[in-house]
């Protein structure tokens, strides 16, 4: 991990379905706190199927709600992986420095999706960009978009502890119902939220 190399691929294999794709530090620097949690993902933590992990270099910043970031060589590489592999759970492993931005109630006005929802200890959870969530998955496929404050050069150690578990928590389930119930008996209000936020952005197409 010398340096600005941040590239890390895993792939875990215990059958072929369900396919959980895990993609860490899509934009800026993000892959310097994202592959701390990553690293953690172990074989015990995925029951069957496939887990591929992929964390990037840190590039330039675009945000994934903008369609040109598809464009770029980090979006194109990203849709490479989706294509090759087929997941039907893809989590897309973010960090933050605008909570503020990211949880604001009218972000559905000022930025066109709904605000992630905190779990706790900072991290937020949401659907990834409705530019990739609608043209490469299906309605019952999982997409997440999971957010941790950024630590580059710290360790907030319930923040980690927290994200990498909710990591753990998906790469264990099999389908979204399971997803749900098991989040639910942690975060139950939470859970309702993003449902709610679902059917109101996506109509008959929620993607959690």
């Amino acid at each position: 991990m010398a340096g600005r190399d941040m590239s890390f691929f895993r792939l875990i294999e215990k059958g072929d379905e369900p396919r959980r794709l895990f993609v860490g530090g899509l934009h800026g620097r993000e892959g310097l706190t994202t592959i701390k949690a990553l690293r953690l993902l172990s074989f015990e933590d995925v029951k069957d199927g496939k887990l591929i992990i992929y964390n990037c270099d840190p590039t330039f910043y675009l945000s994934t709600l903008e369609r040109s970031y598809y464009n770029t060589r980090q979006g194109r590489e990203i849709i490479s992986l989706i294509e090759y592999y087929r997941p039907s759970i893809y989590v897309e492993a973010h960090c933050y420095k605008d909570y503020r931005g990211l949880i604001d109630p009218d972000r559905k006005r000022k930025m066109g999706v709904p605000p992630l929802i905190e779990l706790e200890n900072g991290v937020l959870i949401g659907s990834v960009s409705p530019h990739i969530r609608t043209s490469f998955f299906k309605r019952a496929d999982v997409c997440i978009t999971l957010e941790m404050p950024c630590i580059h050069d710290k360790i907030d150690t319930e923040a980690l502890e927290t994200y990498t578990n909710i990591l753990k928590v998906i790469a264990s389930i099999k389908d979204r119902p399971e997803l749900e119930e098991k989040l639910a008996k942690r975060y139950p209000e939470q859970v309702e939220t993003a449902r709610r936020y679902a059917i109101e952005f996506f109509g008959d197409y929620p993607p959690f």
